[in-house]
């Protein structure tokens, strides 16, 4: 049987400030406060919302995995202990919710808790803005339950979890809306989504293209577009499947609304404190209108280049991928005109052909 210590629980939740900066730490934390407590191992979790990717500790991996994997999530008999912590419960544990007779029953001990080595839990009760969370706290058998003197002792910790949650959660904030003012600022129309796919904020940039097409909706971004539907649903899909630290691969998304310019998104990764578990930022999406670029002035071109303006007219039309048979019937010229110019377009510019000559004047 082990016994919480309470000089080291206290020590523990002195640093609890430290995630606010850096959320990476919070395995490590929570290793501590299982150590203090005499459990094996610990995790975050919000009430009504599981996804894979709950912080834990090393030591609570293989259970969470098969937790999720075997859909045991779904039929969780530790969902229990939720109304009990919101009706005001400090620390919830087995006992207060399940009778020895039930546990040695239920499918969800022996098929998972008790195969994988542990037996008694405990959870500790905190909030995070209007979101209920737990630190759920596991031990071994041998490890025995958590006794009433346990959880008076771990009492010290929900006021202390939830003053750390809603510190992260505005500073993870205001990390958020300096990225998306900084590209407002450069016109760059953006939206911050978290790992569900969630809306966090926008930009008065991204505002402007919203529109029946696309738009906010529930806090979900809807697009008319099945393809790119189809797309965002996949990203969701696969931020909520991966760790919030891991490298976030994702191809750009193309929406195309009818009599309009498509839009195309890229998805980029956001600042640590923005990503912390409670507000869960994953991803800044940056929205650019797919338009075709115009071409520099033949003049410019001419000047820049020394082009006679002729040279300059043509060069401005190939550019934008005109043929110069199309050039030619353009200019009511015959094409070996526009092929001499171009011979000498190739020899002013230091271009062999029309892909060199693109490339370069796609500069100006």
């Amino acid at each position: 049987m082990h016994r919480v210590y309470p000089d080291s629980l206290k020590r523990i939740s002195d640093r609890l400030g430290d995630a606010v900066l850096d959320p990476a730490i919070w395995p490590e934390i929570m290793e501590e406060i299982s150590e203090a407590v005499g459990a094996t191992g610990a995790a975050l979790l919000q009430a009504d919302i599981r996804t894979p990717d709950v912080p834990r500790t090393p030591s609570t991996d293989e259970l969470f995995r098969e937790y999720f994997g075997g859909g045991w999530h779904t039929r969780d008999l530790r969902t229990r202990a939720v109304p009990l912590l919101l009706r005001g419960d400090q620390v919830v544990t087995d006992q207060d919710f399940i009778t020895p007779d039930e546990m040695k029953r239920a499918p969800y001990y022996n098929d998972l808790v008790f195969r994988l080595g542990f037996q008694w839990f405990a959870a500790i009760g905190f909030r995070a803005g209007d979101a209920l969370w737990a630190l759920s706290i596991h031990r071994t058998s041998r490890q025995g339950p958590f006794e009433a003197e346990d959880k008076r002792i771990m009492g010290m910790l929900p006021q202390r979890l939830t003053e750390t949650a809603c510190l992260s959660n505005a500073v993870g904030r205001v990390a958020l809306s300096g990225m998306i003012n900084a590209l407002n600022l450069v016109q760059q129309p953006a939206l911050a989504i978290d790992r569900l796919g969630l809306v966090l904020d926008t930009n008065a940039a991204a505002d402007g293209y919203l529109d029946d097409e696309i738009c906010v909706r529930n806090r979900r971004l809807i697009v008319r577009d099945r393809h790119a539907a189809s797309d965002i649903a996949s990203l969701v899909d696969h931020m909520r499947c991966t760790s919030s630290d891991a490298a976030l691969a994702a191809a750009p998304i193309i929406v195309r609304r009818s009599g309009k310019a498509s839009l195309l998104i890229r998805v980029l990764p956001v600042d640590a404190a923005a990503r912390n578990p409670f507000l869960g930022a994953r991803a800044l999406l940056t929205l650019t209108e797919l338009r075709a670029k115009p071409s520099p002035d033949p003049a410019i071109i001419s000047q820049v280049f020394g082009l006679s303006y002729a040279e300059g007219k043509v060069a401005s039309l190939i550019m934008v991928g005109i043929a110069p048979d199309e050039v030619a019937r353009r200019f009511a010229v015959s094409r070996e005109t526009v092929r001499n110019q171009l011979k000498s377009i190739f020899a002013k510019t230091d271009t062999h052909r029309q892909s060199e000559l693109v490339a370069l004047l796609s500069r100006l």
